[in-house]
């Protein structure tokens, strides 16, 4: 299929195509010597605590700050759509777009996962994925994107006139109700586009759609991140398992997920660059 085109060329369309592309953000300003510092500490973790998430279901889970979590495949080929908060505020969450106008289209090791205006600060770090090795395939697609906005309820009735209650978006709206006591309408407000964890992810070559693709992941791969603030965790197993065929289904097979707690001696992070929110003025012209 090819994309419908229903205007005519200008006389000048040569003049106006093929320009150079240029890096909106340019990241090389962000580099510091944390990830250096995070592989050495990460060699002497600790386990404080984990949680296992059942299939089409989600849990929250809370990562002091300095401390470590991971995000493991435990019996099958299962992708998970997580959200992040500031724990002691939820306005600041985190901003999927900005972190992929700043990093691509996929994240992996070394790698900062943002919050939303006004805050524009590093929630967490990626320091370990046992999947960086799958890199780009010949489809273009990756793991771990932030591209995809989480399967919902509402998308699902457009496009097939059913109400289906197990999408991420209605799990981790209902984790944040049961486990949080946060209003319904407040808690579904806050939720938030996503990192696909472990999901295999591109934009078609001739439509630029996004697609997805039976996900890489094995049981015992996990990716592991550095909380850089007291963080709010939310983390849904999707419904389409390991999104090979369906997207938001009870028929897909789908598997449970597990999330651990990891200390380490704060000895280790002593060279840490802190995390801190925008220093910029908020005046935004006004005088």
């Amino acid at each position: 299929m090819k994309i419908k085109k229903f205007s005519k060329k200008p006389f000048d369309w040569e003049e106006r195509t093929g320009a150079k592309p240029v890096v909106c953000y340019p990241n090389t300003n962000l580099q510091d010597n944390n990830l250096d510092v995070l592989l050495k500490a990460r060699k002497f973790l600790v386990k404080k605590n984990e949680i296992t998430i059942s299939p089409r279901d989600a849990k929250t889970f809370e990562v002091n700050s300095g401390n470590f979590f991971r995000i493991e495949s435990i019996e099958g080929p299962q992708v998970g759509d997580l959200n992040l908060f500031q724990l002691n505020n939820l306005n600041e969450k985190f901003y999927s777009g900005k972190t992929r106008a700043l990093y691509g289209t996929h994240i992996s090791v070394g790698d900062k996962m943002y919050s939303n205006l006004p805050y524009l600060r590093s929630l967490a770090t990626i320091t370990w994925d046992t999947l960086d090795w799958y890199g780009y395939d010949s489809d273009g697609g990756s793991v771990h994107d932030v591209i995809g906005t989480r399967c919902d309820p509402y998308t699902s009735k457009l496009l097939s006139g059913n109400d289906y209650h197990y999408c991420c978006h209605s799990n981790l709206t209902r984790a944040l109700v049961k486990e949080k006591n946060i209003e319904i309408k407040k808690a579904e407000k806050i939720v938030h586009d996503v990192l696909n964890v472990f999901m295999c992810t591109g934009f078609t070559k001739d439509t630029k759609q996004y697609f997805m693709k039976a996900s890489p992941v094995r049981p015992g791969d996990y990716i592991e991140f550095f909380a850089e603030t007291d963080l709010l965790g939310v983390l849904s197993a999707c419904p389409g398992g390991d999104c090979g065929s369906e997207h938001s289904s009870d028929t897909a097979k789908c598997y449970p997920l597990k999330v651990s707690i990891w200390s380490v001696d704060q000895k280790y992070l002593e060279n840490i660059k802190q995390s801190e929110t925008s220093s910029y003025n908020k005046n935004h012209g006004i005088d």
